[in-house]
């Protein structure tokens, strides 16, 4: 029974896809699930903003326990590094080098003719082989291409040190069987194919992406790429279905757990079509409840810090003591200290700074008969600074009304709310977490007997410490 490799490209579609905006808990959400399947590989997306994919990519790899994480090094050696740097973390990683194959998408995706793309072919996989032992190489728009340089580019991709060789069909115009021929033939013309894994890549233009990967497995290919949900590629409910119902006939497996594909899918589907409002930025996908952590008074500083990081924050080491510190007087008083305890502390004691923006009022008009309506004033500088906005709900339009002041969107990673003492007139303690432009994680806290002002608090702490230290 053949082993059939399966490679997800959902991330990696989604960063090209104007219609699925994710955050970037949603984003290793994605990824989590997808292991939780045991693909086989996960495609990260391509590093276009340097600091928030790297952070991304090394976020993921450092989470999967039975996926591989692939990165796609780009154009140029200075990519392969990069690339390299962001998966060494991983359990199990490779790095891909994907060119076009057609004359006209080598004009249009990197400007070159082909003597020059055959040549990125040889450099770009002998220097990712200096970093990994599993390197791909992706021939883009291979079915438009001509025979004899695709034949010639996969040789010499072989030659360089590649492992997986994968070809795309990107338009999805052949039909099965002539994806079929098209496989049987490079596995004919280039010899040493056969001592590589050979891959494809198949467009659902004509709803046909299906039925043209099990005829390039039969045809001897043993890679397909699959999504999550429909991205114009076949879908792992799909290939799953075929291998459950034909998979003894034409003697090939997955290790896909079937028995959680339903439950994966639907949670991914739902993140990444949950609409998001036409009103305000922040996103309003679907996530599980990270993982729990639970710390007690003999934790070590080493500990602490482990799962300080684990939750996303990466602080200085002044930052860390100052946060041990504050764990160890929670601790002694609790049996043990969670999640949201442990954020809390890192809230109130890690990164503190002096106030550059001040609340000096605000004014919330909400009900359920009149969209919703914030103004903010802020002082800065000794500056009255000030803001309107409308938003879903007074704290959304609260928050919504503080970045027409500051001019800035940041990615609201996290909010939460909860009660610290009883009674009409309890005190709400409100922490509200932002992403910054580089990627970098940094809480507020806020306590007030208005849980409104209590966010708006939080949220201005938070941003007091992206401004100090990013200015």
């Amino acid at each position: 029974m053949r082993k059939v490799i399966l490679s997800d490209v959902t991330l990696r579609e989604c960063a090209s896809s104007a219609n699925h905006s994710l955050s970037f808990k949603e984003k290793i959400e994605i990824a989590k699930q997808m292991d939780k399947l045991h693909c086989d590989i996960i495609e990260m997306p391509q590093i276009k903003n340097t600091s928030t994919d790297v952070l991304l990519i090394k976020t993921i790899a450092s989470l999967m326990k039975h996926s591989e994480i692939c990165a796609d090094v780009g154009y140029d050696a200075a990519g392969v590094e990069t690339a390299y740097n962001c998966v060494k973390g991983a359990k199990k990683s490779s790095l891909k080098v994907s060119l076009p194959m057609s004359a006209v998408q080598m004009e249009f995706k990197c400007g070159k003719k082909p003597p020059v793309v055959m040549g990125m072919v040889s450099q770009l996989v002998a220097e990712c082989k200096k970093y990994s032992e599993n390197v791909e190489f992706c021939a883009e728009d291979a079915v438009r291409g001509e025979s004899a340089f695709l034949y010639q580019a996969i040789d010499e991709a072989i030659k360089a040190g590649a492992t997986r060789v994968t070809v795309c069909d990107s338009e999805g115009t052949m039909f099965p069987s002539e994806f079929a021929k098209f496989i049987a033939d490079i596995i004919e013309n280039v010899p040493s194919v056969k001592d590589v894994t050979l891959g494809v890549e198949v467009v659902n233009s004509m709803n046909m992406a299906t039925a043209s990967a099990f005829a390039a497995i039969e045809a001897g290919a043993s890679q397909v790429k699959i999504t999550a949900d429909n991205f114009n590629f076949p879908t792992v409910e799909n290939i799953m279905k075929i291998f459950s119902l034909r998979g003894d006939s034409i003697k090939v497996s997955s290790k896909i757990r079937t028995t959680e594909i339903q439950r994966v899918t639907g949670q991914i589907k739902r993140m990444l079509n949950t609409s998001k409002s036409e009103n305000t930025p922040f996103e309003t996908g679907v996530n599980e409840d990270s993982e729990t952590l639970t710390l007690d008074r003999n934790d070590t500083i080493a500990t602490v810090i482990k799962a300080v990081k684990k939750i996303g924050y990466d602080l200085s080491p002044e930052d860390n003591a100052n946060v041990y510190e504050a764990f160890k007087r929670v601790a002694v008083k609790k049996d043990f200290v969670g999640t949201k305890e442990l954020e809390a502390i890192i809230a109130s004691s890690a990164l503190q700074v002096p106030s550059i923006y001040s609340i000096d009022s605000y004014v919330i008009n909400s009900g359920n008969i009149i969209t919703a309506t914030a103004n903010i004033k802020l002082i800065k500088d000794g500056a009255e600074i000030s803001g309107v906005s409308v938003g879903d709900g007074p704290i959304d339009a609260a928050f919504l009304a503080i970045e027409q002041i500051i001019g800035h969107h940041y990615e609201l990673d996290d909010f939460q709310i909860k009660a610290v003492t009883e009674g009409r007139e309890a005190m709400g303690h409100a922490l509200v977490k932002l992403r910054s432009s580089t990627g970098k994680l940094y809480s507020g806290t806020g306590i007030s007997t208005d849980i409104i002002g209590a966010s708006i608090r939080a949220y201005v702490s938070a941003l007091n410490k992206i401004a100090y230290e990013e200015g």
